[in-house]
């Protein structure tokens, strides 16, 4: 069961704030299909990497993303040696990037993180 928490919230608890970001029509609804596969990379990562574990980011692991996303971004358009497309790959670490600096800046630690 998750724990229930009320410190800190990833949307704003003003309604009117709330409405002003519009996840479901503004990022799920234009990027539906890149967002499946890079869901797709999040689970032949943790299934190499965390290996009988639940779906988690296990943050050890690699903290090098910067790199690894200009490396995958280098390789765009095709695939890497495991079948998933680098540039899955890329917008996974770029995601990781933009997750670590909004912690950084007072947001709470992603729900999916270890």
């Amino acid at each position: 069961m998750d724990k229930v928490t009320t410190t800190k919230t990833v949307l704003p608890t003003d309604a009117q704030a709330r409405k002003e970001i519009p996840i479901a029509t503004g990022v799920l609804d234009y990027f539906s299909s890149a967002l499946a596969e890079v869901a797709k990379v999040s689970k032949a990562g943790n299934d190499q990497h965390n290996k009988g574990q639940e779906l988690h980011w296990s943050r050890a692991k690699s903290g090098d993303h910067a790199d690894t996303m200009i490396r995958h971004f280098l390789e765009r358009g095709t695939l890497d040696v495991d079948g998933q497309l680098h540039s899955a790959k890329m917008v996974w670490r770029a995601c990781a990037i933009l997750q670590e600096e909004l912690e950084a800046e007072g947001a709470p630690i992603s729900r999916g993180s270890k």
